[in-house]
């Protein structure tokens, strides 16, 4: 019998929402654990939240979780009250050298630098790995190409028909949606090519909500010229964070193609601390 647990959680991972029939729209959400382990949460509808429980990246929360009983991943977990989340620190970029960030995350997870050690690990039932930190290499690209600027129509109707009945979240009263309006599809599907410490090259599409606001922030700013919207994006994930930062990913499986697909990861976030020199030890 599932149990609620109180947990502490680092957030490190926001991916950019999503529409499904079953939840509406919702966030996947992960962190990391004080003794390193990685958990799922999801699903949250984030911006459907009270504003005192909308927590930020590297903030450390606590609330009730319960293992996931529907996804058989083992870092799944799903919220018990939403209306519970409670922040209890935060952990600040200490100079950009992220030492403490570093602490609580890369001394204390493990960090892959081989793909397919990693893949393997997701196959092998009896690990069944989803949630990963990965160090590239080389990152030798940063891709985009035009994808479907609207969400699929059947999944849209059924949260649409939800808002209709207001029972999305089985309590009109937690939530106030009359006013609540998808957001927008990024009509590009962004990536990073890159090598692992076996020098193959693999190319993994990228589902950070950060990319998602980034690219709607520079549309606005070049007056909905999609192409050099797109250029600025690259411009800062590849000439920017790739070449000049201590460059990690956190990479996530979606349950659906955890086993169908020969790389079932995505990047649904990253770690882009600045490089540790002597001068940032002092």
């Amino acid at each position: 019998m599932n149990t609620a647990v109180r947990m502490k959680i680092l957030i490190t991972v926001k991916a950019y929402p999503a529409i499904s029939k079953k939840h509406g729209e919702t966030v996947c959400t992960a962190g990391i654990t004080e003794d390193g382990q990685w958990i799922r949460i999801y699903p949250i509808p984030f911006r459907l939240l009270d504003y005192k429980n909308r927590f930020h990246k590297y903030d450390w929360v606590e609330l009730d979780l319960i293992r996931n009983s529907k996804d058989f991943r083992p870092e799944s977990y799903r919220p018990t009250n939403l209306q519970e989340i409670v922040t209890v620190g935060h952990i600040e970029t200490d100079g950009n050298t992220w030492l403490h960030r570093r602490e609580a995350i890369i001394d204390k997870a493990k960090v892959y630098t081989n793909l397919a050690a990693l893949k393997a690990e997701a196959k092998d039932k009896n690990i069944c790995t989803s949630l990963a930190i990965f160090k590239p290499s080389k990152i030798i690209d940063f891709i985009y190409k035009p994808v479907s600027s609207v969400w699929d129509k059947n999944k849209l109707q059924a949260l649409q028909s939800s808002q209709m009945q207001c029972n999305l979240f089985d309590n009109d009263d937690e939530y106030d949606i009359q006013e609540f309006e998808v957001v927008d599809k990024v009509p590009y599907k962004f990536s990073f090519r890159f090598q692992d410490d076996s020098g193959i090259v693999s190319t993994l599409m990228i589902e950070d909500w950060e990319t998602g606001s980034l690219y709607w922030n520079v549309l606005k700013k070049h007056e909905g010229d999609e192409i050099l919207a797109c250029e600025d994006v690259k411009k800062r994930y590849f000439n920017d964070f790739a070449e000049t930062k201590d460059y990690y990913f956190f990479l996530g499986t979606t349950m659906k193609h955890h086993y169908k697909s020969l790389n079932p990861f995505v990047i649904v976030g990253d770690f882009r601390p600045k490089y540790i020199t002597q001068e940032g030890l002092f």
